[in-house]
C-alpha cells in the first residue's frame, strides 16, 4: 500500500507540468496526456509485479529447507538427532510429574525391500544399467581389479617379511548407495499428552509447553516435530503416537503428518482405545531414513553419557536388524531414586531484557501502573528500588502512570536505565543441576574408575542469567582411553559434536596444569565431566552443539570447578603414592632379611666357637645369646622372624603417625549399598556431595 501511495503521489505531481505544457501548445496536448497515462500504467503494473514476488514461508517450511539448523544435516545425524529428541522429551515428561524415568528406545532397521512392501511399491529390476550413478564400465572395472591385485601382492610380501598387514580398503561406490530406513520408537512412563492437544503438540512447529524463562533441555522448541518433518521428507510416512495420562481409562492413538506449507497437522486417525493396564506415558514411533553405520558410536556414546548425568533413570536400548549378528540390547540400570528438583520458571532480570521484550511484557502484564509493573514483572526490584528508578527516569515518568500508555521514547529510556543501573544478581533457586551426589554416582556406575572427585559451584551470573557449573574428574575405569576423555553437558543433555571450540574442552586442554596435581595427561585414563545449567545457555553456531569460550564468567567458573576436583584428586593420589612407597620399602627390607639373618648367624657362630678369654669381653646378655647359639636354641630362622616383626612394627608406626598428622584413617573400607524401601512412604532427604541420608519418620 505504501508503494502504491507513493506512485500515485508521483503521478499527481507530474500531471501539472503536463497540463501547463498543453496550454502553450495545443497540438501537443493529446500527445503529452497519452504519454503520461502510459507511464502511469507501466509504473502501476511494475508495482503489482513486485508485490506478486513477495512470498511467505511457514515455520515448518523454513526448518524443512534449513534442517541442518536443528541437527538434521544428513541421514546419520538425523537418526541420532531423532533418537536424542525423543529421549529428552521422555525425560522431561517423567520429571515433570516427579516420576522416576523408565525409558525404552528401539531402532529397527528396515531394508529397502521391506520398506517398499510397507508402502505398496513393487520392486523393479534394472533395465538400463548405464543410467545409474553406480554403474561401472569395463575399463573402470579392470582398473579396480588391477589395483586390488597389486594391493594383495604387496600385502603378501609384507606378511612374508613379518611386517604388519593392512586390511583391504572398503570399496566405495560412486553414487550415494541405497537408502537405509529405520523405525524409531521411544516409550516412557511420563505425564502423557491431553487427547485433544496431541495433533498440535506434534504437528505444528514452534508450538510447545517449554516456552518461558526457565532451564530446559530443549534447544529450538522443535522436539519430535522436526523428526516428523524429516520423516515426511525422507519416507513420506506419518508418525504414530500412543499416550495416556495418570488415572485416565483410555489410551489416545493418533496417526498424523504435517502440512509443511501451512504448518498445520494432517490427521490420518485420532481415536481413544481401552487402557487395560492403567499405563500412563507416551510412545512415539516414526520411520525415517538414517545411517546406523556412521553414527552407531555417537548414539551409544550419547546413551552412556545420558546414563551418567541421570543415574536415577533406567534406559533400555535395542537395535533390531534382519542380520542377527547386528542386533544389540543394552540396559543402563538405575542407580538411585534421588531426582533433581523440577526447574522453576522465573522472571526476567532487568539487565538481560531488550526493547522487544519490554514491549511484550507490557502487553501481557495485568498490572496497571508503572510501579507495580517494575515490581512484579522483574526480579530483584523492590518497591523502594522501583521508586528510585522511576525518579531517575525523569519528570515524564510517575509511579501512578498507566504502563500501557508509555510511548516509544519512554520505553527506550527505561531500557537505557536498565542497562546502566545496578541490580542485585539473580539467585540460582530456579535452576535444577544434576547434583554432586548424582554426578558422582553416575560416573562410578558407568566408568568404574579408580578415583573420582566432584565439585559444584555456587550460582553465578552472566548477562543477567544465573548459571551453575558442576564438574567431576575420574582416574582409570573401564572403556576409557588414555589421555583426556571430555564429557560435556548443557542443561543436563550431552554435547557430542564440535568439541574443539567448546569452553570446557579448551579449559581442560589449555588452562589446567595436570602435572602439578600428580596426573599424567598423556598416560593416565582421565575422565573430565562438566555440566552447565542456566536459564540461557550461550550456544555458538547454528547447531547449538558447543558453548563459546568468550564469556569470562563461565570460563572462570569451569576452570575453578576443575581445579577443585584436581585438588581433591591430588590429595588422594599423594596418599596412594605414600602407601605405595611404604609397600616398596617394606618389600625391599623383607627381601634382605634372609641375607642379614644369615650374616648375623655366621658372625655369632664364629664368636661362639672362639676360645673363651681369661677376661670376659661381653655382657651377661651377650654371653647368654652366644650360649643359645651354641646350643642351637637360637637359629637363623629366629633372626628372620625377629627382623620380620621389626619391619612390620616400623611400618605400622609410620602409617599411624601419618594418619595422626593428616587426620585420615587408612583402614580398609567396605562399600555398602542400601536398597530403597518398597511401597509409598513419606521421607526427608538430607543431601551431601558424597551421600544422601533419607529419614523415614
Amino acid at each position: 500500500m505504501d508503494a502504491g501511495g507513493d506512485g500515485a503521489t508521483g503521478a499527481t505531481n507530474r500531471k501539472a507540468p503536463s497540463a501547463a505544457a498543453a496550454g502553450s501548445n495545443p497540438k501537443g496536448k493529446g500527445k503529452g496526456k497519452g504519454k503520461g497515462k502510459a507511464t502511469s500504467n507501466s509504473k502501476a503494473s511494475a508495482t503489482a509485479k513486485e508485490s506478486s514476488l513477495l512470498k511467505q514461508k511457514s515455520p515448518a517450511e523454513f526448518f524443512a529447507e534449513n534442517k541442518n539448523i536443528a541437527g538434521f544435516d544428513n541421514p546419520g545425524k538425523s537418526l541420532y538427532t531423532t533418537m536424542r529428541e525423543l529421549v529428552e522429551n521422555a525425560l522431561d515428561s517423567a520429571e515433570s510429574i516427579s516420576v522416576i524415568p523408565d525409558i525404552e528406545i528401539t531402532l529397527e532397521e528396515i531394508t529397502k525391500n521391506k520398506f517398499n512392501t510397507m508402502i505398496g511399491l513393487v520392486d523393479r529390476d534394472r533395465i538400463d544399467e548405464e543410467l545409474y550413478d553406480d554403474f561401472e564400465s569395463i575399463k573402470a572395472r579392470e582398473k579396480r581389479l588391477a589395483k586390488e591385485a597389486r594391493f594383495q601382492e604387496t600385502q603378501a610380501k609384507n606378511a612374508a617379511l613379518g611386517k604388519k598387514v593392512k586390511e583391504a580398503p572398503a570399496a566405495r561406490g560412486k553414487g550415494r548407495g541405497e537408502a537405509a530406513f529405520f523405525r524409531v520408537t521411544c516409550k516412557d512412563n511420563g505425564r502423557g499428552m491431553p487427547h485433544d492437544d496431541i495433533p498440535n503438540m506434534l504437528g505444528r512447529v514452534l508450538s510447545g509447553t517449554k516456552y518461558g524463562l526457565r532451564q530446559t533441555r530443549g534447544k529450538f522448541g522443535l522436539g519430535a516435530k522436526m523428526a516428523l518433518i524429516w520423516s515426511k521428507m525422507s519416507t513420506g510416512l506419518p508418525i504414530e503416537i500412543k499416550s495416556s495420562m495418570k488415572e485416565q481409562n483410555f489410551i489416545s492413538f493418533c496417526r498424523l503428518d504435517i502440512d509443511i506449507h501451512k504448518n498445520v497437522p494432517h490427521i490420518h486417525l485420532h481415536e481413544k482405545r481401552e487402557n487395560k493396564d492403567h499405563w500412563h506415558g507416551a510412545e512415539i514411533q516414526v520411520i525415517i531414513e538414517g545411517n546406523w553405520t556412521t553414527h552407531r558410536s555417537k548414539i551409544l556414546h550419547y546413551m552412556r553419557q545420558m546414563a551418567v548425568i541421570t543415574p536415577y533413570a533406567q534406559f533400555l536400548f535395542k537395535f533390531l536388524s534382519d542380520s542377527v549378528d547386528k542386533n544389540l540390547t543394552i540396559q543402563f540400570a538405575r542407580r538411585t531414586d534421588v531426582m533433581p528438583p523440577i526447574p522453576l520458571q522465573t522472571k526476567h532480570h532487568p539487565s538481560a531484557v531488550d526493547l522487544l521484550l519490554i514491549k511484550r511484557l507490557i502487553t501481557e502484564t495485568t498490572k496497571q501502573n508503572l510501579l507495580q509493573f517494575l515490581q512484579h514483572e522483574f526480579v530483584n526490584i523492590s518497591k523502594s528500588h522501583a521508586e528510585r528508578l522511576i525518579g531517575e527516569m525523569g519528570p515524564d515518568f510517575s509511579a501512578k502512570m498507566t504502563v500501557k500508555s508509555l510511548t516509544s521514547q519512554q520505553l527506550v529510556r527505561i531500557h537505557q536505565l536498565f542497562r546502566q543501573a545496578k541490580f542485585d544478581d539473580p539467585s540460582g533457586n530456579c535452576l535444577s543441576p544434576a547434583g554432586e551426589y548424582n554426578l558422582r554416582l553416575g560416573i562410578i556406575k558407568e566408568l568404574h574408575p579408580d578415583l573420582v572427585a566432584t565439585h559444584a559451584s555456587s550460582p553465578q551470573v552472566f548477562e543477567g542469567h544465573p548459571f551453575i557449573v558442576e564438574a567431576g574428574i575420574s582416574i582409570g575405569g573401564k572403556d576409557v582411553k588414555h589421555g583426556l576423555n571430555i564429557f560435556r553437558y548443557a542443561n543436563r543433555i550431552p554435547l557430542l559434536f564440535e568439541q574443539g571450540a567448546d569452553v570446557i574442552t579448551r579449559t581442560a586442554l589449555k588452562r589446567i596444569n595436570w602435572s602439578s596435581y600428580k596426573i599424567n595427561q598423556q598416560q593416565d585414563k582421565i575422565g573430565v565431566f562438566v555440566s552447565i545449567v542456566s536459564t540461557k545457555i550461550p550456544f555458538k553456531g547454528t547447531g547449538k552443539e558447543y558453548i563459546g569460550d568468550d564469556i569470562t564468567e563461565i570460563s572462570s567458573a569451569v576452570q575453578s570447578a576443575l581445579k577443585q576436583c584436581c585438588l581433591q584428586l591430588k590429595s588422594k593420589i599423594v596418599k596412594k603414592l605414600q602407601a605405595r612407597e611404604r609397600q616398596d620399602r617394606k618389600r625391599n627390607l623383607n627381601r634382605y632379611i634372609p641375607d642379614v639373618a644369615r650374616a648375623i648367624m655366621d658372625t655369632l657362630g664364629e664368636i661362639a666357637d672362639e676360645t673363651p678369654p681369661k677376661r670376659p669381653r661381653y655382657d651377661k646378655e651377650d654371653e647368654e645369646l652366644l650360649e643359645k647359639v651354641n646350643s642351637q636354641e637360637v637359629t637363623e630362622m629366629t633372626f628372620r622372624d625377629c627382623l620380620t616383626q621389626h619391619v612390620e612394627q616400623v611400618d605400622y608406626e609410620m602409617a599411624l603417625e601419618y594418619a595422626m598428622q593428616s587426620g585420615v584413617s587408612d583402614e580398609p573400607r567396605e562399600a555398602i549399598y542400601l536398597n530403597s524401601l518398597e511401597g509409598s512412604y513419606k521421607f526427608i532427604d538430607f543431601q551431601s556431595p558424597l551421600f544422601v541420608f533419607r529419614f523415614v519418620p
